[in-house]
């Protein structure tokens, strides 16, 4: 690159400078600053040694003034300081300084050109408003092409041979020296443009990465805090299951043994005994509970309960004083993990609720029913179900409200297993509860007439005008 031909810039690489308007650089930070001003302390001595280098050897003939030589060395290294918080100034006063070295003749021709490729591509790679950094860039660009031409057409005047040759003819030496001059500016200053929007573009996508990475942690962090979130909601509800199912069975029984207290010791021991077994069980089922949550990951150790402990529902229902039925349709199989235990947990909080709210002769019947596509549960009672006049201000808009913490937490739970429940007044006297697990591949053959018929366990009509008020 010599510094009597100022470089031109090439128009392809300044269009995409637009691009990306949306995202803009962000400055630089405190050890960037002096990096820069080290930069430009370093090429400032360079370009001072290398001129008086050039000037010993007599290549440039007379040396301009001291003043002059100053300046342009002083304005092509010493704004390189600022380069990358005002790109565009230092650019424009870069090559003004440029200007003055090849127009004066001040013996430079290495350092200033690095200085001002330097301040080139720290233009295309640092200016945050990409139109005004283009249209910089086409100014300065400009001006260099009038300067090139200018000084090509005044040296095309002179008579002198150049390099002993004749400066006539479109091939002749001089002409040549042009084109030559000519190709090494475009590559030099289109170089310059180039590397600095390559540079802009790797800058970018590592932010554009950086961000998306924040945004995964966050939705990792989220994800987390909802898992937490629903592990404590499943405690709650196993808590809630286990707690008051036998509270409500101890309360019924020694309810049961005060009376009889006085007048019947034998069944008022019988009674508190129900209630010491429910306490033991009680405790027992919680510590089960509360050793799977301390080692999730010894789960083959774990205590768990299942559709096969049905009967024990039934059987502390019918202790508890409500007669009970269990019956079984269809072929038992295999069921999910989290299937069995849902449904255990819908039994228990169903028959908890006939204690409850079924009322005095109250009978229950439990059913459970194996398809060819699901298993179900349903419990039902003969009791007189409570009516509660419908709410105004209900989310049913007006209609009976059957949406207590117990039912909601069913509906919840078969919901999280992919299943359905139903639940209502019957049209006879009494409530049910019907729980329904779609399974995930019907088994070939299967006997769907066995679920068929009152006799077989099919259920009855639910009335859904108005819903009895369970828990």
């Amino acid at each position: 690159m010599s510094d009597q031909w100022p470089p031109v810039a090439a128009a392809g690489p300044v269009a995409h400078a637009g691009r990306s308007a949306e995202w803009a650089r962000p400055r630089p930070d405190a050890p960037a600053l002096r990096r820069d001003i080290l930069l430009a302390a370093v090429l400032a001595v360079g370009a001072t040694t290398t001129s008086l280098l050039y000037a010993r050897t007599g290549m440039f003939g007379d040396p301009p003034a001291l003043w002059l030589w100053i300046v342009g060395v002083a304005l092509c290294t010493l704004p390189l300081a600022l380069r990358r918080l005002a790109p565009i100034p230092v650019a424009v006063v870069v090559a003004v300084g440029f200007f003055v070295c090849g127009q004066f003749g001040v013996p430079e021709i290495l350092v200033i050109n690095i200085c001002l490729f330097i301040a080139i591509y720290t233009v295309t790679a640092w200016e945050p408003r990409r139109a005004l950094a283009a249209w910089a860039l086409l100014g300065i660009t400009t001006a260099m092409i009038a300067w090139l031409v200018i000084s090509l057409i005044v040296a095309s005047s002179s008579t002198e041979d150049f390099l002993g040759a004749p400066r006539y003819g479109i091939f002749s030496a001089y002409a040549t020296y042009a084109v030559i001059q000519i190709i090494t500016n475009l590559l030099y200053f289109g170089g310059a443009i180039a590397f600095g929007h390559r540079a802009w573009v790797a800058a970018r996508t590592q932010a554009k990465l950086e961000a998306q990475g924040k945004e995964l942690e966050l939705e990792r962090q989220t994800s987390a805090a909802q898992a937490v979130a629903l592990d404590r909601l499943s405690v709650a509800r196993e808590l809630h299951d286990v707690v008051a199912h036998h509270v409500s069975v101890m309360g019924i029984q020694a309810a049961a043994a005060r009376r009889s207290l006085d007048r019947d010791p034998a069944q008022a021991a019988l009674a508190l005994g129900v209630v010491e077994e429910s306490a033991h069980t009680t405790v027992a089922e919680l510590r089960a509970l509360v050793h799977t949550l301390r080692t999730p990951e010894n789960e083959d150790g774990r205590v768990t309960v299942g559709i096969s402990q049905i009967p024990t529902l039934v059987e502390e229902a019918q202790g508890a004083g409500v007669p009970t039925t269990f019956i079984v349709v269809g072929e038992p199989r295999p069921i999910p993990f989290l299937v069995d235990v849902a449904l255990y947990r819908v039994t228990q909080e169903s028959l908890t609720n006939v204690r409850k709210h079924a009322g005095r002769g109250a009978e229950a019947n439990v059913r459970l029913r194996f398809d060819a596509q699901a298993i179900e549960v349903e419990v039902t009672d003969t009791g007189v179900a409570r009516r509660f006049p419908p709410r105004e201000d209900s989310p049913t808009g007006g209609q009976p409200d059957e949406g207590g913490l117990g039912l909601r937490g069913m509906r919840e739970r078969i919901g999280a297993v992919g299943g359905t429940v139903a639940t209502g007044r019957r049209e006879r006297d009494g409530f049910m509860v019907r729980a329904r697990v779609p399974l995930s591949a019907p088994q070939p053959g299967g006997d769907d007439g066995a679920a068929r018929g009152p006799a077989a366990g099919q259920p009855e009509p639910v009335d859904s005008t108005a819903a009895g008020a369970r828990e």
